[in-house]
């Protein structure tokens, strides 16, 4: 797997991330660091990586168990160090799936199977943060 970062001088603090994949993911500092608030922070993608990661694990999860998973959503909240390097010390995941039958146990499982086996961002991130989750289940 491989990044490339460009910092763009014009925009401040502004920096755009091309990925292996092809793909690209723009970046901004705050206001106060010198960034004109014109994208996600670095750590915030940090986040939402990790939000993609095990989300996508849930779902795939409760496909191969040939469950009618219809949505997921994976709100994440999330607290730092105050000093440098300000590392995730907290991170809370609350998953919110829906599905036609779904049971109950299904999604417990699949999102524990993604914090302890398979979501290699959560597994990286819970070596200084403590991390949690919770869900709720809507029928679809």
């Amino acid at each position: 797997m491989e990044c490339t970062i460009h910092w763009t001088p014009s925009t401040g603090m502004g920096f755009i991330a091309e990925t292996g994949s092809g793909h690209v993911l723009a970046m901004d500092g705050a206001p106060d660091g010198g960034g004109r608030n014109l994208a996600p922070r670095p750590m915030e993608t940090v986040l939402a990586g990790t939000g993609g990661c095990t989300a996508y694990d849930v779902v795939l999860i409760l496909k191969r168990g040939r469950h009618d998973v219809r949505g997921c959503t994976v709100k994440l909240e999330a607290d730092r160090a105050e000093k440098d390097p300000k590392v995730f010390t907290r991170i809370h995941m609350h998953f919110t799936v829906s599905g036609r039958g779904l049971p109950r146990e299904a999604v417990e499982r699949a999102i524990s199977l993604s914090h302890e086996r398979y979501c290699s961002a959560s597994a990286m991130l819970s070596k200084t943060a403590t991390m949690t989750t919770s869900f709720d289940l809507i029928e679809a």
